[in-house]
């Protein structure tokens, strides 16, 4: 028997769901110890990093250089200066329209 993708796409839901739900099951104790507290925060961050770097510089299933790097670099930058994080985003993007113009 072959899965079609929405046989995939049921299983991946169900997944979900069960994972969720044995989460629930865990002693309360476990969630409120400090190292699942860094855990989670460690995770967490992976997480947006592993994102972030797929968003950047993934151009389907190569890599691909362009101005997302050039925006990433900027707005990495500013965050460093302690920037505000409006001002952040606003020169991700410009610096972004500005590689690309440049391209």
């Amino acid at each position: 028997m072959t899965l079609s993708l929405w046989h995939w796409i049921l299983l991946a839901c169900a997944l979900a769901f069960v994972t969720k739900l044995l989460g629930y099951s865990l002693p309360e104790r476990w969630m409120r110890s400090p190292r699942m507290a860094q855990i989670a925060a460690c995770l967490t961050v992976a997480l947006l990093a592993s994102l972030t770097v797929m968003n950047t510089l993934a151009s389907g299933t190569r890599i691909s250089l362009d101005a997302r790097l050039g925006a990433l670099l900027v707005a990495a930058l500013a965050l460093w200066l302690r920037a505000p994080f409006l001002l952040v985003v606003i020169l991700g993007a410009v610096a972004a329209a500005l590689l690309r113009w440049l391209a």
